[in-house]
């Protein structure tokens, strides 16, 4: 009998989910896979394994803050998903500005989707996996050197709030046994393509992003190239290593999770302001770095600064997941190459 791997994905018309559908098609261990690609903008059908046609990918238009258009996600010609990648969110500077718009997209409707995770998992006769992309945002307050499994969380923006409601949801309900749970923190991801998100760490990618591209760039951090708000630490990924980790999240056994939470900071490596900067220098030379301007903005600061910034790798390396080595260098290497090739 030929199993068929049914899995949802939401945010799908976004960067990282979009690269998480592509990466779910050329996934030998997801054999047989239909996707269901949902966001606010009708997705695009990822290319993957010469895939490209209807018969194994859905886009549907949702507003998933309408519980009956999350519902119709698990009613679809595909069947009752068996995995869900909850990717949607309104991210951390757009939730700090609309604080009430930023809890219902990133708390209340992960929350309508959980619960109908648990519905039609009782349906199905056994659990829905639930693949969650949290945030280091969770973290702030005072911090120790280096962030453990054991570290609490205690937000200080909404995005970060909303991210940690969410985790303790899909946490209990694991624990109790409703949905199969999978939690990723995931690090800053460099260097991001296409044009700047809403999120506070936009700027870490458009700092390499423009100039490698010939555009100018706006460095909210300081005021100019000498400015000590450079030297802040970052704690950082590539979207390489990233979608791996996601991919990965998938196949991990239940029982390799701790009873009390299924969260993991995913693997990531620091580095400041100040090393991007150098490394888009050494790759992109002078006139690159001549494309950064500096805008000082305090909001911004406040949230990155927030932020933790060196993280215990052990437990997320001893569950498989893999990590960037190298440094900031061969990530901007690589960005250039995508940029020279015209796909980033």
């Amino acid at each position: 009998m030929t199993i068929t791997n049914v899995v949802l994905v939401t945010g799908a018309g976004g960067f990282l989910a979009s690269l998480v559908a592509r990466a779910l098609l050329e996934d030998p261990q997801t054999p047989n896979i239909r996707l269901i690609l949902t966001d606010v903008i009708q997705p695009k059908i990822p290319s993957g394994r010469g895939i490209t046609d209807s018969e194994h990918v859905s886009t549907i238009k949702a507003d998933l803050t309408d519980p009956k258009e999350i519902d119709a996600l698990f009613n679809t010609p595909f069947g009752i998903p068996d995995t869900v990648y909850c990717m949607h969110g309104i991210m951390s500077r757009g939730s700090e500005d609309n604080f009430d718009l930023g809890l219902k997209v990133n708390a209340d409707s992960v929350r309508d989707l959980l619960q109908c995770a648990r519905r039609y998992g009782a349906q199905l006769g056994r659990l829905i996996k639930f693949v969650f992309t949290s945030s280091c945002a969770v973290y702030g307050g005072p911090l120790p050197d280096i962030i453990t499994p054991e570290t609490i969380a205690t937000p200080e923006g909404a995005y970060g709030l909303a991210k940690l409601s969410s985790e303790l949801f899909i946490n209990e309900f694991s624990r109790r046994g409703l949905v199969d749970g999978r939690i990723l923190r995931l690090p800053t991801i460099v260097v991001r393509p296409g044009p700047p998100a809403a999120a506070a760490s936009s700027f870490l990618s458009g700092i390499i992003r423009e100039p490698l591209k010939g555009i100018e760039a706006t460095c909210p951090m300081g005021t100019n190239i000498s400015s000590p708000e450079l030297d802040l630490p970052v704690w950082l990924s590539s979207p390489q290593t990233v979608v791996r980790n996601l991919i990965h999240a998938k196949h991990i056994s239940s029982s390799a999770f701790p009873r009390h939470s299924r969260v993991v900071c995913a693997p990531g490596f620091t580095a400041t302001i100040r090393d991007e900067i150098d490394a888009l220098r050494q790759v992109g030379g002078e006139d690159a770095l001549k494309l950064i301007k500096f805008e000082d903005d305090p909001t911004t600061k406040r949230l990155v600064d927030s932020w933790p910034q060196r993280f215990d790798n052990t437990y997320a390396l001893s569950l498989g997941f893999t990590l960037d080595k190298g440094g900031m260098i061969p990530i901007v290497e690589s960005f250039k190459k995508d940029v020279e090739a015209g796909i980033a």
